[in-house]
């Protein structure tokens, strides 16, 4: 298991696979059907438990797994 699955809840992880599309928090919404808000928070999370300050970290941290 990898460190992105381990730390990170199932949907938590399908944000970060559309962030590391090059989605934003509105596309991101609308395509899991919850709201930017939901997106925000979540996104703070996957932050917090990869230990990396922005969305561009964290979709390296999915990358380098792949």
């Amino acid at each position: 298991m990898t460190v992105v699955q381990e730390r990170l809840t199932t949907r938590e992880r399908q944000i970060l696979s559309l962030v590391a599309q090059g989605l934003g928090n509105k596309e991101i919404a609308s395509l899991l059907n919850i709201s930017v808000d939901t997106v925000k928070k979540a996104l703070k999370q996957i932050y917090r438990k990869l230990g990396v300050s922005n969305r561009t970290a964290a979709a390296v941290c999915l990358i380098r797994e792949v």
